[in-house]
């Protein structure tokens, strides 16, 4: 699904770095959260436009090991300024989809509680214990998962 129009993607990578600094994958989490799940840009798309953001001059990079954290630069911020309607209405857009996706989220959810239910009934015969300790972990660990979610 292509979500942004052309262009539209480097205000949204840029204010999210004006607002905080951040790792490609941040970045792509960041969007994804502020459209509700819906949609996350993928790194194949934001990789190469962080690259151009550094070329154009709007955003610097440190290098932490194998990973880049992006910082916006002055120049950035100007284009930011210089583009407010457009950003405005792009965040504006991306909170009606939040907005959207927060009642069709609890259907998903119910589904998903549904199909683990039916995966466990379909379980024939007596479980053995290594398939006891092998479905509680998963179950553990989803567990964790959605408490930190």
């Amino acid at each position: 699904m292509r979500f942004f129009g052309a262009g539209d993607l480097r205000y949204v990578i840029l204010q999210l770095i004006s607002e905080k600094p951040s790792h490609g994958y941040e970045i792509i989490k960041s969007i994804q959260e502020r459209l509700g799940g819906m949609y996350a840009p993928s790194p194949g798309v934001v990789y190469p436009m962080l690259t151009m953001l550094e070329e154009m001059g709007h955003a610097t990079v440190v290098t932490e090991g194998a990973r880049k954290l992006y910082t916006i630069t002055e120049e950035g911020s100007k284009a930011l300024a210089e583009n407010k309607a457009q950003v405005d209405a792009l965040f504006a857009r991306m909170d009606q989809v939040r907005g959207e996706q927060a009642g069709e989220r609890a259907q998903q959810i119910e589904r998903a509680v549904a199909n683990f239910r039916m995966a466990l009934r379909m379980k024939k015969g007596p479980l053995t214990e290594e398939q006891i300790h092998a479905i509680t972990d998963i179950i553990d660990a989803a567990a964790k998962q959605i408490e930190r979610a």
